[in-house]
C-alpha cells in the first residue's frame, strides 16, 4: 500500500514488479485519507487469478467493507523483458483507459489513441499520465464517491490538478487529443465541475472554485490561446433581479465558455533596431451547452436561453522592457457596418377594476438600418497594447455589459437582439458566440526594439477578460445578469 502523503501514480507504478512476480493479486495506492476515523480512497490494480497476464484497475472506498466506485474492463499485458510492471504497453493501456473514462462521461462510445513517442521525455510522459489519472479520479469522486469522502478527496485531487506540472501535462495531452477530442474532454470535465459547484452552492454556501483552464502555443508567426470555463463558475458582476427560477438557471448554468485567440506576429529588421508587429488573426468566443437538448428542454428553458459575449478585452505586454524603445498602434477609426432590423413601438393597456375585461393596444414599426453593433478600441498604456471589443444596444446606444435593460425590452426583445444568431453575418455565430476577424478590426501593434535583443527570446504576457450577459430570449422574465472571466498566459518570440 502506497502512502497518501504525496500521491504520484506514475512513480508508484514504477516501483511495482511485473505481474508474474506479484505475491498476491492486489496492489493499492492511497489517493486520500481524511483522517484515521474515516475510510481512504484507493487506486487498486487487480491481477486475474486464472489469467496472470490480465489485470483491471479500480477506485475503491476503503470502508470496513470496501466499496468499489469504479472498475475497468480487463486488460492484457504483453510479455517483455522489463523488470517492472510499468512498461510501454502498460503505460499506454492505463493512459488511454483513464482518458476514455473521462471522455465517455460526456459522450458515449468514444475512444482515443495517444502516441507515447510524441510526448518526448519521460518527464513529459509522467506529467501527462498523472494529469489523466487525477482527472479520471476527479470525475469518479464527483459522480460516485460517498459524501463522507467526496469533499476531502476532491480538495486533494484538485490541488494536484492545479500544479505547474499538471498544467504542462494538460497542454501536452490536448495536443495529442486533437481539437475535437480536446473540446469533448473539456465539456466532460466542466460538466462535472458544474455539478460540483451547484452542489457546493446549494448545501454548503461556499464560494465556488475557479476552474478556468487555459493554455497558449507560440509557433513561428502565430500565437494561440485557448480557454474553457463553465458559466456557473464565472464571477457574477451584476444581477438585475432576485428571481429564483430553477428552470431558467438550469439552462444558464449548464453551458461553458470556449474561447480562442489567434495573433499573428512578424519581425522587421532595420539598421539600428527591429520592429515586432502583432495583429489579430481572429478572436472567437462561443457558449456551448454541456448537456443534450432534451435535458435542457425538460429541466430548463430550452437551448435558446443562455448568455452571450458582450465585451472582450486583451492586454499584451513585454515582460522585459529594458530593450523596448517605443510601442505604437493605429486606432480603429471605422468599425464594420452591419444591417439590423430596429423596432419602434408604442403600447397601452387598460384594466378597469372589478372586471374581467381589459383592453391592450400596441403599434410597432420595423426599419432596417446600417449600424455598428460592436465597437473596437485599440490604445497604448506604457509598453502595453490594449484591445477591446464591446457590444452596444442598437436602440439606446448603451454598452450592453454595463447597462440594465428595461422591463419592457426584456418582455418584448428588440428585433436585432431576437435575430442576432439567425443572421448569416459576423461577428455573431449561430452557436451563440462571436467571431472577430483581423481584417475587420484594428491594425498592427508595433514594438520598436533595440538591436541588443537579437538572438534572445522575447516574452509577452497576455491578460484578458470576457464578459457574458444574459437577456431573456424567448422566456418572459425580468431576470438579467453579467458574468466576468479573467485569464492570463505567456507567449514567446524567438528573435533572429
Amino acid at each position: 500500500m502506497a502512502s497518501c502523503d504525496t500521491p504520484d501514480a506514475f512513480a508508484w507504478l514504477q516501483t511495482l514488479p511485473p505481474l508474474s512476480l506479484w505475491k498476491g493479486n492486489l496492489m493499492s495506492m492511497c489517493i486520500c485519507s481524511p483522517n484515521s476515523s474515516h475510510p481512504s480512497l484507493n487506486f487498486t490494480l487487480t491481477r486475474t487469478p486464472q489469467s496472470p497476464n490480465f489485470f483491471t484497475f479500480s477506485i475503491v472506498a476503503n470502508f470496513k467493507t470496501p466499496i468499489t466506485l469504479f472498475i475497468s474492463k480487463t486488460f492484457r499485458t504483453i510479455s517483455t523483458n522489463s523488470t517492472t510492471f510499468l512498461n510501454e504497453n502498460v503505460i499506454s493501456t492505463l493512459l488511454m483507459g483513464f482518458v476514455d473514462v473521462v471522455l465517455n462521461y460526456n459522450v458515449k462510445r468514444t475512444t482515443c489513441s495517444i502516441q507515447l513517442q510524441n510526448l518526448g521525455s519521460t518527464s513529459n510522459l509522467k506529467d501527462v499520465f498523472n494529469l489523466a489519472f487525477f482527472t479520471f479520479v476527479f470525475l469518479i469522486c464527483i459522480y460516485e464517491a460517498p459524501t463522507s469522502l467526496r469533499t476531502t478527496c476532491l480538495k486533494t485531487v484538485k490541488d494536484q490538478l492545479v500544479t505547474c506540472r499538471s498544467r504542462q501535462g494538460s497542454k501536452l495531452l490536448m495536443v495529442q487529443l486533437g481539437s475535437n477530442l480536446e473540446e469533448q474532454w473539456m465539456r466532460s470535465l466542466n460538466l462535472a465541475i458544474t455539478n460540483w459547484i451547484i452542489e457546493i452552492k446549494a448545501f454548503q454556501h461556499l464560494k465556488s472554485p475557479s476552474p478556468l483552464f487555459s493554455y497558449a502555443f507560440s509557433t513561428q508567426g502565430l500565437w494561440k490561446v485557448h480557454m474553457y470555463c463553465p458559466v456557473v463558475a464565472m464571477e457574477m458582476e451584476s444581477v438585475n433581479s432576485s428571481l429564483n427560477d430553477e428552470r431558467l438557471f438550469f439552462s444558464l448554468n449548464y453551458h461553458q465558455l470556449e474561447g480562442v485567440i489567434q495573433l499573428n506576429h512578424r519581425i522587421y529588421v532595420r539598421e539600428k533596431w527591429f520592429n515586432v508587429a502583432v495583429n489579430i488573426d481572429n478572436v472567437r468566443c462561443d457558449i456551448i451547452r454541456l448537456v443534450n437538448e432534451k435535458l435542457l428542454s425538460e429541466r430548463g428553458m430550452g437551448t435558446e436561453e443562455k448568455h452571450f459575449p458582450s465585451r472582450i478585452s486583451l492586454q499584451l505586454t513585454p515582460t522585459n522592457q529594458s530593450n523596448i524603445l517605443m510601442v505604437s498602434v493605429q486606432k480603429s477609426s471605422e468599425n464594420p457596418l452591419t444591417e439590423f432590423e430596429v423596432e419602434k413601438g408604442i403600447e397601452a393597456t387598460i384594466d378597469p377594476p372589478n372586471t374581467f375585461f381589459g383592453l391592450k393596444v400596441s403599434a410597432n414599426e420595423t426599419t432596417t438600418k446600417s449600424m455598428k453593433p460592436w465597437k473596437f478600441e485599440e490604445w497604448v498604456h506604457g509598453y502595453s497594447a490594449n484591445l477591446t471589443w464591446f457590444l452596444h444596444d442598437l436602440d439606446d446606444g448603451r454598452e450592453v455589459s454595463s447597462s440594465k435593460p428595461s422591463k419592457v425590452s426584456m418582455m418584448n426583445p428588440r428585433a436585432w437582439f431576437k435575430n442576432r444568431y439567425s443572421s448569416a453575418f459576423r461577428p455573431f455565430t449561430k452557436q451563440g458566440g462571436v467571431v472577430f476577424a483581423g481584417d475587420s478590426y484594428g491594425q498592427s501593434v508595433l514594438w520598436k526594439v533595440d538591436k541588443t535583443a537579437i538572438g534572445k527570446v522575447m516574452e509577452f504576457e497576455v491578460k484578458g477578460c470576457v464578459w457574458l450577459t444574459y437577456w431573456p430570449n424567448k422566456h418572459h422574465t425580468f431576470y438579467s445578469d453579467t458574468r466576468k472571466l479573467e485569464f492570463k498566459e505567456m507567449l514567446y518570440l524567438n528573435l533572429p
